[in-house]
């Protein structure tokens, strides 16, 4: 009866196929880029919903005016300028995801998306993300008042607090989980963006204060000065040092491009082998191809490591000496790693 209901019953039959379909895809290459669409899609939402949400808090007609204070300058607030630099990127992104699901995303749209899209990350979103919530929470955490005065509990739910304070830093660290951004992709525009944004935003609320006389942040409203000054440098100096720290971190997660040397030169010289595109070595007859640290000419070496026309598999020819590429300066990453693969090969081959 059992069977009978599962056979005829769709919901079910769906529910398998879509659960099959989604073990399917950790072993299909594109499982990364699934996850980021989703991610990425999952990511719009929450940010739309929160801004939706943010626009009906009954900000303006509440009794308080520090209450007041936060419809009369919404659009000052760090938080808020972060939201837009995540919600830029996460568009840009599913763009993207788009172009790469129907294999368009080497087009020219295709590079200005994914250029902007790593830009805005690197030198806007990563930054200010960072700072806003390490700077919200450890000033939360040592008086909230100056920050976040429990007034503004009546109008602004706890949850909120969070999704403009906590979930975005949650992004950024899926976003790196996801994707690999070892290096800045444009490091000069990079901080030009991003020191036009922190200059610009010091701009703004030093203006509220200087024609109004009040702190958009409290704050600075108990420091004198001189510790107003050193507070803006480190404000400056943390968010900067966060866009740095990011490119060594996602290295660690995702590895070096460099981790294992030579590999990329060796693919290269692998296809042209077999003794018509090699690497023409001076004083070694015939032609050579290059396969991972192994040398041979246009006959082949075999298995055994046996040597065919004076040249041996593990790299040496009949006088011992190690063959590298001479077009090569000596001292490149490229001739570094033919060698280093030329002496594990030594090591791997050799007999007691």
């Amino acid at each position: 009866m059992e069977d009978l209901w599962r056979e005829n019953n769709i919901f079910y039959n769906i529910l398998c196929l879509v659960i099959t379909e989604n073990e399917k895809l950790f072993d299909r290459s594109d499982a990364v880029l699934y996850w980021r669409t989703v991610f990425h899609t999952v990511g719009i939402f929450h940010h739309a919903y929160i801004a939706v949400f943010a626009t009906s808090l009954p900000l303006m007609l509440h009794h308080d005016p520090n209450i007041r204070s936060l419809y009369t300058y919404r659009t000052a607030y760090l938080t808020g300028w972060n939201f837009v630099f995540q919600t830029m990127f996460l568009c840009l992104s599913l763009s993207h995801d788009i172009l790469e699901w129907i294999d368009k995303q080497n087009t020219s749209l295709g590079n200005r998306i994914r250029y902007w899209k790593n830009v805005i990350f690197n030198g806007m979103v990563v930054p200010f993300t960072l700072f806003v919530t390490t700077m919200f929470w450890v000033v939360y955490a040592i008086d909230r008042e100056l920050v976040f005065p429990k007034i503004y509990d009546e109008v602004v739910p706890w949850w909120f607090n969070h999704c403009v304070h906590t979930n975005i830093t949650i992004m950024i660290v899926i976003e790196t989980l996801l994707q690999a951004r070892r290096q800045p992709t444009d490091e000069k525009i990079e901080q030009i963006l991003y020191w036009l944004i922190a200059f610009a935003y010091a701009v703004v609320y030093y203006s509220i204060y200087y024609f109004t006389r009040r702190w958009l942040y409290q704050v600075f409203g108990v420091m004198t000065w001189w510790q107003v000054c050193l507070y803006q440098l480190l404000i400056w100096g943390s968010s900067y040092a966060f866009y740095k720290l990011h490119f060594p971190v996602n290295r660690l997660i995702h590895g070096s491009e460099d981790e294992v040397p030579g590999d990329k030169e060796i693919e290269e010289v692998k296809e042209n082998q077999n003794g018509t595109n090699g690497v023409n070595k001076p004083g070694v007859n015939g032609t050579n191809g290059v396969s991972n640290g192994e040398f041979c000419n246009g006959n082949g070496v075999d298995k055994n490591g046996e040597t065919k026309n004076g040249v041996e598999k593990n790299g040496t020819g009949d006088n011992g000496k190690v063959i590298t590429d001479l077009k090569i300066p000596p001292f490149s990453t490229k001739s570094w790693s033919l060698k280093y693969r030329s002496t594990r090969n030594q090591f791997e081959n050799s007999h007691l």
